[in-house]
């Protein structure tokens, strides 16, 4: 199945109409983004005013993101528009921060935290799970 661009002033359109229509098809906006499941469950629940709530708040939330972000998030399988490839050319995607800047102090900093996360889990003061979680957060600080 070949996938077309989203736009999100469709989605945002169709969130809505779930919250106005009187006989609202929930999660249509959902089956437009791609995402079929969460659709499924805004139709099955349909007969409670969740999916009205939730489509009003994704519909506002589709309106006040820039171009860039929605096509981020609901583009990206279908690679990137030219604004978005100079984006990430030039700058990390979770900090924003441009990628040249590497901060060497801050690097060593996470990396003995994460020595002394490694002496907790061997040492069974903390479990896989926590360190693992610990680990990704630091990793992301990076």
């Amino acid at each position: 199945m070949v996938s077309q661009q989203k736009n999100r002033k469709i989605a945002a359109t169709l969130a809505f109409a779930c919250t106005v229509l009187p006989m609202p098809i929930a999660g249509l906006h959902k089956f437009y983004l791609g995402q079929p499941l969460w659709g499924l469950l805004y139709l099955l629940l349909s007969w409670t005013p969740i999916p009205r709530v939730a489509s009003a708040i994704e519909g506002f939330w589709y309106l006040v993101q820039d171009n860039e972000e929605f096509d981020l998030n609901f583009n990206s399988e279908l690679g990137m528009s030219a604004a978005g490839m100079t984006n990430l050319a030039n700058f990390s995607i979770l900090s924003k921060r441009p990628l040249t800047t590497v901060m060497p102090d801050r690097v060593s900093a996470i990396a003995d935290a994460m020595r002394e996360l490694d002496n907790l889990r061997q040492e069974g003061l903390i479990s896989e799970y926590e360190f693992e979680q610990k680990r990704r957060q630091l990793l992301e600080q990076i």
